[in-house]
């Protein structure tokens, strides 16, 4: 294979490549898997507050139980204490005060703890439901690749088939000129090579002047178009591939 037939081959199998990639990047199962992921994302961001939701009224909680211990603890200290002896009316004052103090701090905590565990319940029934949640969508996204993955299984063995191809296909053309193509192909989206028919680039289709097309004509095979700047096969022998 010939240097300029060679390229118009990559050109045609790179194209293809293009066909492929998008026919694989436009089937359903990848918009609903960048769907998934949306709502996997953020079902994670919820749960992660949920969770540290539950942790901190779980040390509020645990803080107010540990105060409540200690208030009922100091409390039985002090009316044991109080049985065991006489005790001056001061004394027995003072005992009545120390009571009375424990009894409303041991009011308070149980008065606060209460919305406390019915906040943990509900952040529990939250954090249950996120999790469920998030188990499905990680379902679904497994089941979603598999059907993607059966569904694209001849479009991916077409690539592998076009890719190896176009290795053979490249390693006829020179460096130099491989590497023009490629240039040529991100900046025309593909269409990097054209032919010359008659006076005419296939492509572009601007007409050449008479003096463009006589210079090409008897200038190397593969050139440049003076017009849009593509790679240019002028040999009217290669057939367009």
């Amino acid at each position: 294979m010939n240097e300029a037939l060679a390229l118009m081959k990559l050109q045609e199998l790179d194209l293809e490549l293009l066909k492929c990639a998008s026919t694989l990047a436009s089937m359903p199962q990848q918009a609903r898997l960048k769907t998934i992921a949306l709502a996997a994302k953020k079902v994670k961001g919820e749960l992660t507050g949920i969770v540290g939701q539950r942790k901190d009224v779980e040390l509020e909680i645990a803080d107010l139980e540990a105060n409540l211990a200690h208030y009922h603890e100091k409390t039985a200290e002090i009316q044991a204490s109080a049985d065991e002896g006489a005790y001056t009316h001061r004394q027995v004052r003072d005992i009545e005060q120390q009571l009375t103090s424990l009894a409303k701090h041991i009011e308070k905590a149980e008065f606060s703890v209460g919305p406390l565990r019915e906040k943990l319940e509900r952040l529990e029934r939250a954090e249950k439901n996120a999790r469920l949640t998030a188990e499905k969508l990680e379902r679904e996204r497994m089941a979603t690749e598999e059907s993607l993955a059966s569904g694209s299984s001849s479009i991916r063995s077409r690539i592998v088939e076009l890719s190896r191809e176009r290795e053979r296909v490249a390693a006829s053309v020179t460096a130099e000129h491989l590497s023009t193509y490629e240039a040529a192909r991100k900046r025309f989206k593909g269409l990097a090579v054209e032919r010359l028919r008659g006076n005419v680039p296939s492509v572009c289709r601007v007409k050449l002047q008479p003096s463009q097309f006589h210079d090409l004509a008897h200038g190397d095979e593969i050139t440049e178009c003076p017009y849009c700047h593509r790679m240019l096969i002028t040999s009217e022998e290669v057939d367009e591939a």
